[in-house]
């Protein structure tokens, strides 16, 4: 089987670091991405973090492109509920005429934040889009003006790039499966965010059964995962450390995904409700690369998949480095 394999990088700023470092190691890792022949490099998006440096995407995808000639940059996601299709349209038809068929656009459902950032990003919006109308309006203007039936008819968000920005849903659930099948977009499964076994599996069938070819598309399933490779096992259970999953709920029927139990009461406390919360051990994929690539192929075939995007949360930078090119060393002659 042949593989496509992609890095998102979160810009984490970890401790003892400035987000200038976080950012600069942010482009170094794309820029070994590029030689070492990934696929593609995403990166996040997250708001009002001193532990996250990348809060505008489309800002810092630009410059990655710049920096970079081959690879495939793209967002992981851009949090539409925030804005405006028009305008993200607006921006990512520019990268895709600078550089076309490099540019990659995932939309993500979650906030990215806090309630408070949210209700930033959010002001002066009196009657927001259901996040299905936007993703409509979003891929009608990465390609053609607006149709007589639209609010402003012929309104275009140029330039129209030759190649607009592909569009990929990313998420965590069955219902953003869903929305990416009925949109007929590629869809890619955060399980470095969601570990459930279940509701991947559930929501990866959900996708494919229910996949609207009326697009002209075919199901295209990523799964996102969490990998750190070392030379040794103990070494890479060493680097992997003591990470958690926290699945929060709060009493409206919200889900949230956070890193930590002081990020879930804060955001109930901003939110005004009360709670329950689920904590797990991070799914991680860890190991030496005969280790990672044995997990990886049972992956593959436990979820239907041949396309991974992985993230590596590990603070040293060289470490960091290393396990990817043990990662692409692990599937050589494999990747598509």
């Amino acid at each position: 089987m042949s593989f496509t394999l992609g890095i998102l990088d979160q810009s984490i700023v970890f401790p003892g670091q400035s987000a200038t470092e976080a950012l600069k190691n942010t482009v170094e890792l794309a820029k070994l991405g590029e030689s070492l022949g990934y696929d593609r490099f995403w990166v996040a998006e997250h708001h009002d973090s001193e532990g996250v440096a990348g809060s505008s995407p489309e800002v810092l995808v630009s410059y990655l492109l710049a920096q970079t000639q081959k690879i495939r940059i793209g967002s992981g996601g851009v949090m539409l509920q925030h804005y405006s299709p028009y305008k993200v349209a607006e921006s990512f038809n520019v990268l895709a005429t600078l550089a076309p068929g490099r540019v990659e656009l995932g939309i993500g459902r979650a906030p990215g934040g806090l309630p408070r950032s949210t209700k930033a990003l959010q002001k002066g919006i009196a009657e927001p889009e259901t996040l299905d109308d936007k993703l409509v309006e979003l891929r009608n203007f990465l390609n053609a003006p607006a149709s007589e039936i639209h609010a402003q008819p012929g309104l275009t968000a140029h330039p129209l790039p030759g190649q607009p920005a592909r569009i990929y849903m990313l998420g965590t659930s069955v219902s953003s499966a869903e929305l990416a099948a009925k949109q007929g977009l590629p869809y890619a499964f955060a399980l470095f965010i969601n570990s459930d076994p279940e509701t991947a599996r559930t929501a990866l069938d959900t996708y494919r059964t229910q996949f609207n070819t009326e697009h002209g598309g075919e199901p295209e399933a990523i799964l996102a995962l969490s990998v750190i490779a070392a030379d040794t096992e103990e070494e890479a259970n060493a680097l992997a450390g003591q990470h958690k999953t926290v699945r929060a709920t709060l009493a409206s029927g919200k889900t949230i995904n956070v890193q930590t139990l002081e990020q879930a009461a804060e955001f109930a406390r901003q939110a005004g409700e009360t709670y329950t919360v689920v904590e797990r051990e991070a799914d991680i994929t860890r190991g030496n690369k005969e280790t990672v690539r044995k997990r990886l192929l049972e992956l593959s075939e436990e979820y239907g998949v041949n396309s991974f995007v992985f993230t590596t949360i590990i603070p040293n930078f060289e470490q960091r480095a290393h396990s990817f090119q043990l990662l692409k060393e692990a599937f050589t002659g494999e990747l598509v």
